[in-house]
């Protein structure tokens, strides 16, 4: 039996019942133990004491001792238990230990009830722990399906393994290692519980479970318990009589399975149940952190589905509720004068910020509604200078997507000068805020932006040029796409300024490029250069024999029809140049290649060999009796009267092409 124990000892100065955890004799053990025990219950300061003093290891010496008495280990488990309440850090000294992989040793292997019970709530709070070894919990299967079955065992055990499983399901294999031993079917039996402290983290484990995962997600939204369906059981649990984070939870689930493809966004579990009650949820009636979860769960609802952001932008005022979040401090000094810790604040607006993103991210009206919520460009200008890096990314997110309304780029963010913060954004970030900080970069720099002109002057060349060097595709390509925008009907000046700056190598490296997005979008950086009639002889008297070999480099390739298109633009924007005409004239490879795709099978692939061949053979301009003669020679003018005469409807189905075609047929002597 054990023995009273003396209560809230000071470990320091009682080195006495430390010494006898070491005695031979197991009674003394037993109660030095339990002394122990007393002695670090509630007081965070006495358990970093005693794990400092390396009592620990002892204790998990006699947990893993099978040869003494069984209510010995228990104790030892159970003050193990007791140190892993304390604070993080504590439980991080107890994972160095190596206590988590005897603990489920000794869950696994031992057949008494109660130090089962007392080692799997040890281990729950080892497992809640961010630096958990998550891996042993699937290490072999036999751990996830002997959880599963003591999971059934008591309302205590179910609390403990649905805490582990949930805390511990981090990757696919995860996900799918739980579905294979019926994790899914436990769970759905333990949605019917009646205890919060159950169905809380069995909540979290589903939710888990279907995060970006269509075949988990699919299994989870057909499996049922008492002839009810998780997601109907899910929405029993987002009932207003329910607690509001269960809610919350139910709403996650729900939303985490719609995303992955298993419930469609028509499914009125989906329009009004889970949405209506997310939207709820970001009331400021709720605590911040509901709020929080309520806006980042909205976002991620809503985030690629046109007719979801519609219906959320005009739920119970969504719109100013998440406004409101944005101005959280604000708000809780008019309420009732609190202050709000500054994480909680960061919080709240990366959530309202993310939100916002996602509903603008498709309809003009909805973004234009966002722009003129009061003070909002100020809070999202503000975010762009916030000193924490989440709500730095989160409102670079909204700025990205407000920034597709071309209104607004002529007005809003002309008034408010966005460009400048963003810049900012843009020097020394990391990889993620510059991929979403460029992206949107691309959108200031189109052609009817009124800061395509700071932007340049801010030194945008050189930052865009820069991004072209980096190993991220993504910055790649926002970097080549910029550019490629910016260099449309700009003027010779800029021209050349991107040239210089980004040299001709680098484009032969961008155009050699394995992502075939950057690729496209560096010939259409190409196509923006050459255009106008002196930028073109321009630029190609500089640096045509290079733009040359680019070019023959692509249509000699084994790419897609679309880039040899872009390519054959670029050919016919240099036959639109006076004296750059030349470059292709005088490459009767070149002039082969054209004809070539003048029959290709692509339509497209003709259209662009035609329209080169179009603009080489102008009659007002100087040369074009001799360029008609030699491409008469070469059997052009038959090819096009051939093609007048098709009937590919496809080929005519484009208007201005055929009359384009007649008009130079007849620039050349008929056969």
């Amino acid at each position: 039996m054990v023995s009273v124990a003396h209560p809230f000892m000071d470990v320091e100065s009682c080195r006495s019942y430390i010494d006898e955890l070491y005695s031979p004799d197991e009674q003394k053990c037993l109660d030095a133990i339990v002394s122990l025990k007393n002695s670090v219950i509630g007081s965070n300061r006495q358990k970093g004491s005693v794990i400092a003093q390396g009592v620990v290891t002892r204790l998990t010496q006699l947990l893993q001792n099978i040869s003494i008495p069984t209510e010995i280990r228990i104790e030892a488990a159970v003050t193990l238990g007791s140190l892993a309440k304390g604070t993080e850090s504590h439980v991080k000294q107890l994972i160095d230990f190596g206590i988590a992989p005897l603990l489920l040793s000794c869950i696994l292997s031992n057949d008494d009830t109660k130090l089962t019970d007392v080692c799997l709530r040890c281990a729950c709070s080892i497992f809640s722990h961010p630096q958990a070894p998550y891996g042993l919990i699937f290490r072999e299967q036999q751990t996830v399906s002997h959880l599963l079955k003591l999971a059934m065992q008591s309302v205590s055990n179910q609390i403990c393994v649905t805490t582990i499983l949930s805390a511990s399901c981090k990757t696919l294999e995860h996900q799918m290692l739980l579905c294979d031993q019926g994790a899914i079917y436990t769970l759905a039996a333990l949605l019917c519980s009646p205890h919060y402290s159950v169905l809380m983290p069995t909540l979290n484990c589903i939710a888990n479970l279907a995060y970006q995962n269509s075949n988990v997600s699919a299994i989870i939204a057909t499996a049922s318990f008492g002839g009810v369906s998780v997601p109907d059981l899910l929405v029993g649990l987002m009932s207003r009589d329910r607690p509001s984070e269960m809610q919350l939870a139910s709403a996650k689930c729900l939303t985490y399975i719609h995303r992955a493809g298993a419930i469609s966004a028509e499914d009125s579990k989906i329009l009004y149940k889970t949405l209506p009650c997310l939207v709820v949820l970001c009331k400021k009636d709720h605590t911040c952190e509901e709020r929080v979860v309520a806006a980042e769960t909205i976002a991620y609802l809503t985030e690629v589905n046109t007719d979801l952001q519609r219906l959320a932008s005009i739920s119970n005022q969504l719109i100013p509720t998440l406004a409101n979040m944005l101005h959280s401090q604000t708000e809780a000094n008019n309420n009732n004068n609190v202050h709000l810790d500054p994480c909680v604040i960061a919080d709240m607006k990366q959530a309202a910020f993310r939100a916002f993103a996602s509903l603008g991210a498709n309809d003009e009206d909805i973004r234009k509604r966002i722009i003129e919520t009061e003070r909002l460009m100020e809070e999202v200008v503000c975010g762009l200078e916030d000193p924490n890096d989440k709500v730095r990314l989160a409102a670079v997110r909204c700025l990205h997507s407000l920034s597709r309304s071309v209104q607004q780029l002529r007005t809003t963010f002309l008034d408010h000068s966005v460009w400048k913060p963003l810049m900012g954004v843009l020097q020394g970030a990391s990889d993620d805020l510059l991929s979403v900080a460029s992206s949107t970069l691309c959108n200031l720099l189109l052609e009817f932006s009124p800061a395509k002109e700071p932007i340049l002057e801010s030194g945008g060349v050189d930052l865009l040029c820069s991004l072209t060097h980096r190993p991220d595709p993504a910055l790649r390509l926002n970097g080549v796409w910029a550019l490629m925008n910016m260099a449309f009907q700009a003027d010779q000046k800029v021209k050349s300024q991107i040239l210089h700056k980004l040299g001709t190598e680098q484009i032969f490296r961008l155009l050699s490029d394995s992502e075939v997005n950057v690729l496209m979008k560096t010939l259409g950086l190409l196509r923006n250069l050459l255009s106008t009639k002196p930028h073109i002889d321009q630029i190609m008297a500089l640096h045509g024999i290079q733009i040359m070999q680019a070019v023959t480099l692509i249509l000699d390739s084994n790419h897609s029809a679309d880039v040899k298109e872009q390519a054959l633009c670029i050919l016919g924007n240099i036959g639109d140049g006076d004296t750059a005409k030349e470059f292709i004239m005088s490459r009767e490879d070149i002039l082969n290649k054209i004809q070539e795709y003048m029959t290709h099978s692509n339509v497209k692939l003709q259209i662009a060999a035609i329209f080169c061949i179009s603009n080489l053979v102008w009659k007002e301009e100087n040369g074009a009796a001799e360029r008609q003669a030699k491409l008469k020679e070469m059997g052009v003018y038959r090819l096009l009267q051939q093609l007048i005469m098709t009937s590919d409807s496809l080929l005519f189905d484009n208007d201005v092409l055929k009359q384009k075609l007649i008009e130079i047929s007849k620039e050349g002597v008929e056969d």
